[in-house]
């Protein structure tokens, strides 16, 4: 597989990033894609053991960025958990001397309505999504401020409020995952002049990844979807980037890439051709 090109401004080289979850998917892919620049990785994941329903473990995708160039620190843990949470900020700065890049990956998923929905599973998701958000990216931030080139990354989409469909479809995961880009959207705004980024970034179309192979249709699905690859070199596109140039931005994977230089977006297709995709389920 071939992929597209890049036009970027820098190099992720030496730089620390945190990333919640990682062990998989598109957190994997983005972590993969800094690796072979030389980035330190510390993830923070709880898949510590196989899971018979999910490939790799945190300690497997450590193993990959080390072959892939970079330098990986596991930390197992759950981003709930506000010790996890202040122990991977550490490790990082103990590890490797600061941290420039704090990527909010984990999210959790249930496909419910309202009246379908546990408490339980509605609180997972606001404490995972939300609330993960929201202390990785407090728990990164004194050592973020400190950073030449510093910035966080959310993988949440952008806000529409106008879309009834968006709106009565799945609303106890849409207000999980808006409340993720209004992290986005307020830390941009108070660390305006500290030159802190903060940005989230969203797929087009369904992507290639566990959550799409259990949850919407087997393999078949796939061949609609695009690779994680593609939110990985689009995160990269948005990572190299100057802090004081792009902040408080809702960004599309295949936008950033445009930007970047990219016209063929056929390699990043499961199928090989860049047409029947399923398109997100927040995007018109």
């Amino acid at each position: 597989m071939t992929l597209p090109a890049l036009h970027t401004q820098g190099t992720l080289e030496g730089k620390t990033i945190v990333m919640s979850g990682g062990s998989r998917g598109i957190g994997l892919a983005i972590a993969l894609r800094a690796a072979r620049d030389g980035a330190n990785i510390v993830l923070l994941a709880k898949t510590d053991r196989p899971d018979p329903r999910l490939k790799g473990t945190i300690h497997d995708a450590a193993s990959q960025i080390e072959a892939a160039g970079g330098r990986a620190l596991a930390v197992v843990g759950d981003v709930r958990s506000d010790d996890a949470v202040a122990a991977a900020a550490a490790q990082a700065v103990d590890a490797f001397g600061g941290i420039d890049i704090c990527v909010n990956n984990a999210s959790a998923l249930r496909m419910s309505g309202t009246l379908d929905l546990s408490p339980a599973q509605y609180d997972l998701m606001q404490d995972i999504n939300t609330r993960g958000a929201f202390m990785l990216t407090r728990a990164c931030l004194p050592h973020l401020l400190e950073s030449e080139n510093a910035h966080v990354l959310t993988l949440s989409p952008p806000l529409n409020l106008t879309s009834q469909r968006w709106l009565a479809e799945f609303p106890g995961y849409l207000l999980s995952k808006y409340g993720m880009s209004l992290v986005t959207l307020t830390i941009a705004a108070e660390f305006a002049d500290a030159d802190v980024a903060a940005n989230s970034l969203w797929p087009r179309t369904t992507i290639g990844t566990d959550a799409v192979r259990n949850l919407l249709g087997g393999d078949d699905a796939l061949t609609r979807a695009r690779r994680p690859e593609i939110m990985a070199d689009a995160a990269y596109a948005i990572l190299t980037t100057p802090s004081r140039e792009r902040t408080g931005q809702l960004l599309i994977d295949d936008d950033v890439l445009r930007d970047a230089g990219v016209t063929d977006f056929s390699p990043y297709a499961y199928s090989g051709r860049d047409e029947g995709l399923d398109g997100d389920f927040f995007l018109e």
